[in-house]
């Protein structure tokens, strides 16, 4: 990868994230408020190219052998998030002019040869599209196709020699533009082919406000299987609290009245000790720190960041509509993330001292980086893929020094002064039971109730919560459609967490009732589990619902799943847990604690 790219992208993209940290103005802001005088030179950009079924495959526009007028192109650098999305923008050089229409005109005359041929023969066979943009909007089209006959000359292989470029205008600024492309030519080695361009100009009423409406699919996001699995998640929540309330604190309810009873019958009260079992029988032992208790808060820890992060940045996304912007979501993602590693230290530091923890500097360490590190470490697997096919999807060795920066001079530090003050506000143990010196023995329960099969059964129904949703997530990110309903995604966010507290406390229940009080691992995984039946589903849509083909593809599918998978876990797991726990501690602090 050139050196000049990854300087160039280091210094856009440092200050790009300076203008983050000062207003947040990197994910909101974008060329698209540009008003233009009659004649007025507006460029258009060439992106990247690929095979459509593919979109993480994606190359240099000119890494086909189109021709250009000179070599000496403008690189447009963007943001963090652009650049981490595979985007390289480079300047067409057509000329085009506000107002001013172009008649057909050359761009260049293409030379074939046996190479240029055959590399637009495999491109076309693997259906490769490109991406351009006038103004910060969109424009797509396809290299060639192959016409339908074997035996006569339309068989061949044709390119698209001409594009028609149509604009709407509204006063002084651009709504709308739009690609047609014609003129098919067959490839044939030794032709000279002309590509050319035109330009129209159309006026409109559509106000600049609405100008991205005409690239989301409403229809498709607000189907009523959308509004269906949103009602269907609602009532599982109705269902799931009343039952929690009902069964749970009913019986509760009445083992507080047994234990608390004062009898002066012997009689009786040697029945009520008798009769005495189940998680009353475990309180000497419930509040025992768990194995591993590092990790433990470690993962806590980051998942109550994760979950506030994906909170802000859904409000951010309803507020601001960052799907307008190209990486505005992944920028405000990372910017998030660094700004609300606190969160993780102080709750991570805040619980490893409660359950007297004494290496809170490993605590600390491991807070801030486990989650980042697994994120790196799968990164680098699938950048270093994507270097070998000199793909886009590469990451500049600039933006990978940016993102280090970020977590080392702002998530780092914060996670560990959060670490700090968790440690020193909240650490003090609060435990309602006194824990026993000598372990108690967990007697053997029936295979239903052991912690495996509770914490593989705890993340089924938070999956069947969100699993709907999950189909549109993965379309909109796979499928080219831009996801703007993030009203439907906060609703379904806050009904999965509240569906994984509700199932994560009855599976605890039921596991103290067993008389085993291992429940702190058990409820992260209960809820931890969730992850799993979502990366099963992927490999269900990747070979059901898409034709992706190809190594490269396959690894940055699985990857990305992985990734975005093991942040739902630990999130889950967090929730899960932090459920659980105001739950025992509730039901233990009311009983006699000998």
């Amino acid at each position: 990868m050139p050196l000049s790219r990854a300087v160039k992208s280091f210094l856009s993209v440092y200050s790009a994230v300076g203008c983050v940290f000062l207003l947040l103005s990197l994910a909101l802001a974008s060329e698209s408020d540009h008003k233009y005088q009659a004649d007025e030179q507006v460029t258009l950009w060439v992106n990247k190219v690929g095979p459509y079924n593919n979109p993480q495959e994606t190359y240099n526009y000119y890494s086909l052998p189109f021709c250009r007028k000179t070599n000496n192109s403008i690189h447009k650098w963007g943001g963090l998030g652009e650049v981490l999305g595979g985007n390289e923008l480079i300047d067409s050089q057509l000329d085009i002019k506000f107002l001013k229409n172009v008649d057909r005109s050359v761009i260049c005359q293409l030379e074939l040869d046996e190479a240029k041929v055959k590399h637009f023969k495999d491109a076309i066979e693997n259906s490769y599209w490109f991406e351009l943009f006038m103004d910060d909007l969109p424009l797509w089209g396809f290299v060639g196709e192959m016409p339908p006959g074997k035996n006569s000359e339309n068989g061949k292989h044709a390119l698209y020699t001409h594009k028609s470029i149509n604009v709407k205008y509204n006063k002084d600024q651009i709504i709308h533009v739009n690609l047609t492309q014609d003129n098919l030519r067959p490839l044939e080695a030794g032709r000279t082919v002309d590509l050319t361009y035109s330009v129209n100009w159309i006026p409109t009423d559509i106000t600049f406000a609405r100008r991205f409406d005409v690239y989301l699919d409403y229809p498709f996001f607000e189907h009523q299987i959308h509004w269906f699995s949103i009602f269907n998640s609602f009532m599982m929540v109705i269902f799931l609290t009343g039952l929690v309330s009902m069964i749970l604190m009913r019986t509760l309810r009445n083992d507080y009245a047994k234990y608390a009873r004062e009898d002066d019958d012997l009689e009786s009260l040697e029945r009520d000790v008798n009769e005495e079992s189940g998680w009353k029988l475990v309180h000497g032992d419930v509040f025992r720190p768990p194995s591993s208790l590092v990790l433990l808060s470690a993962v806590v820890g980051t998942g109550a960041q994760l979950a506030l992060l994906v909170l802000l940045v859904i409000l951010m996304a309803i507020i601001g509509t960052l799907y307008v912007g190209r990486g505005a979501i992944v920028t405000t993602f990372i910017v998030c993330y660094a700004l609300t590693s606190f969160i993780s230290g102080y709750v991570s530091g805040g619980m490893y001292s409660r359950s007297g923890g004494k290496h809170w500097i490993k605590c600390m360490i491991l807070t801030a980086s486990l989650f980042p590190f697994l994120c790196f470490g799968i990164g680098f697997l699938l950048n270093t893929i994507a270097i070998f096919y000199g793909s886009l999807a590469a990451i500049p060795f600039g933006t990978m020094v940016v993102v280090f920066v970020i977590w080392g001079f702002i998530s780092f530090p914060l996670a560990l002064l959060g670490t700090v003050v968790g440690r020193n506000w909240s650490g003090a143990p609060n435990n309602p039971c006194r824990v026993k010196t000598i372990p108690r023995p967990i007697p053997e329960k029936k295979w239903y109730l052991t912690p495996s099969v509770v914490s593989l059964m705890g993340g089924l129904l938070p999956f069947g919560s969100i699993f709907i949703e999950m189909y549109f997530v993965f379309t909109s990110f796979w499928n080219y459609k831009v996801y703007y309903v993030y009203g439907f995604m906060l609703l379904v966010f806050l009904i999965l967490v509240v569906v994984t507290v509700c199932v994560t406390i009855v599976g605890t229940y039921f596991l103290l009732n067993a008389e085993n009080y291992h429940w702190q691992w058990t409820s992260f995984f209960s809820a931890a589990s969730t992850a799993v039946y979502v990366y099963l589903y992927s490999i269900y849509y990747y070979y059901v619902k898409t034709k992706m083909f190809g190594f490269f593809q396959t690894s940055f599918y699985f990857g990305y799943t992985l990734m975005f998978c093991l942040g739902l876990g630990i999130l889950c797991g967090a929730v899960g847990f932090l459920g659980s726990n105001l739950f025992v501690r509730r039901i233990y602090r009311n009983i006699k604690c000998d």
